[in-house]
């Protein structure tokens, strides 16, 4: 039997088979879940993508600042199943005048989107998805990079996630009444696509070979999404509100 026998499980933030969300996709259907996956922008390069996972899933458009496209996507995923089980949220951007050093200049017009699409809308797919988990529960699983500590070049990126946190904290709150857990995975750096758009990314990713006491691969994107995975199991039944740390152990440890 596979970890997610049975299970319907929405899994957004595919954009390459780099992306964390892509490996979720792949350990969660080899586990026996039927997987739905969200796009946005460039829809064909994810139909693309799609079509590398075990089981070519159907693929959705969703723009997390859409108030469209977040009412219509119960229906659209209804098409394909009957319910959900799980909810993957592994969307985030903040623009490059947000990021790289610029902290103390960046206009509130790019921190409000990198808040936007990178925190509130962990609330905003919670509320779009719940017509198909209120009635059995579910689990909503959010990626992170820990932000309790101001790492460089991370600015306003760090700011969101701390948002990200916190929104995960509340809606564990107020979801735990539809039976629904809500965590997070915070995963060390990987070489993702959106790692490569962060100026000065390598400054601090160096530091997780030093640190790690159980060492860490840059390219290994396996644990990080063998913990949602987890998460998104019945394994965990008794935890919401709750921030897993995939990182080998950086988070623990003093300088």
């Amino acid at each position: 039997m596979g970890l997610l026998d049975g299970k319907q499980i929405l899994v957004t933030g595919v954009l390459t088979d780099s992306s964390i969300a892509f490996h979720v996709a792949r350990i969660a259907q080899e586990q026996g879940a039927t997987v739905v996956l969200t796009g946005f922008g460039r829809m064909s390069l994810v139909e693309r993508i799609a079509r590398r996972l075990p089981d070519p899933p159907p693929v959705l458009e969703l723009d997390v600042t859409s108030a469209e496209h977040l009412g219509s996507l119960a229906d659209r995923v209804s098409e394909h199943v009957d319910r959900l089980d799980g909810v993957v949220h592994g969307i985030a951007f903040a623009p490059g005048s947000a990021l790289g050093g610029n902290f103390l200049s960046t206009p509130w017009e790019d921190v409000s989107v990198a808040v936007h699409v990178s925190a509130y809308s962990l609330k905003a797919l919670a509320m779009a998805t719940l017509p198909l988990m209120r009635e059995h529960g579910g689990a909503l699983v959010g990626m992170d990079f820990d932000a309790g500590l101001a790492w460089p070049a991370y600015d306003w990126m760090g700011v969101a996630k701390a948002g990200l946190e916190s929104c995960a904290r509340y809606l564990a709150r107020y979801l735990g009444q539809y039976r629904i857990r809500v965590n997070l995975m915070a995963a060390g750096p990987l070489r993702t696509m959106a790692a490569k758009s962060i100026p000065g990314f390598d400054q601090f990713e160096s530091l997780w070979g030093v640190r790690a006491p159980l060492g860490w691969d840059l390219t290994n994107h396996e644990p990080a999404a063998r913990a949602c995975v987890a998460l998104l199991s019945d394994w965990f039944p008794a935890t919401t509100g709750e921030i897993v740390h995939v990182d080998g152990g950086v988070h623990a440890m003093g300088a």
